[in-house]
């Protein structure tokens, strides 16, 4: 198996040559989605905002208290909706806080739910003039979606998604572990 990629983004501003394929602007590495120098995360958050484990509750300790209190004025998120906040102590200058779908075996279209986590949050990050982006894998923690499908819904929407949106310069996924990682460059190999 080969290694990850490990990177680091960079918020250049430079413009996207035409001509350039979506799937030429997504990437998918292996490390910590807190350190990426991007200018938008995405933090698979849940329904009542309040932070907790795993990637979510990494983000809010990374980005500060700060974080916390804006969110906290949010209220709530929708599952498959998402919302903004800055990224106070983060090297990202915007957080995407989106709810991801429990898996309950493909009954409650979880899918179509999921790909709409991606594309909320790609609408919300083209909003704040984003031109980097970094997604973790959504919903594939305890959340228990099955990580091959949840691979190839994210490439999919996301490269549909960069199809239409120039502006979007690189996106990358984020994966913690080899196994997630395979997982996610097999589904953008497969899309290639």
């Amino acid at each position: 198996m080969d290694a990850a990629p490990e990177f680091q983004a960079t918020t250049e501003k430079t413009p996207v040559s035409a001509g350039r394929r979506a799937s030429d602007r997504l990437q998918i590495i292996k490390g910590d989605i807190t350190a990426q120098e991007v200018d938008a995360i995405v933090n698979p958050a849940n329904y009542y905002l309040a932070g907790g484990g795993g990637i979510d509750g990494a983000v809010h300790l990374a980005a500060g208290a700060e974080m916390m209190a804006e969110y906290r004025r949010m209220g709530g998120c929708q599952t498959g909706d998402a919302v903004v906040t800055h990224g106070y102590k983060l090297p990202a200058r915007w957080v995407v806080h989106t709810v991801g779908p429990v898996w309950r075996g493909g009954i409650n279209s979880e899918e179509q739910v999921l790909a709409g986590c991606y594309r909320r949050a790609l609408e919300l990050a083209v909003e704040k003039e984003a031109r980097t982006i970094a997604f973790p894998p959504i919903s594939t923690g305890v959340y228990g979606f099955p990580v091959e499908r949840a691979a190839r819904i994210a490439v999919e929407e996301i490269e549909k998604f960069l199809q239409d949106h120039e502006t979007l310069q690189k996106v990358l996924i984020v994966t913690a572990d080899a196994e997630t990682y395979a997982s996610y460059q097999e589904a953008l190999e497969h899309a290639r």
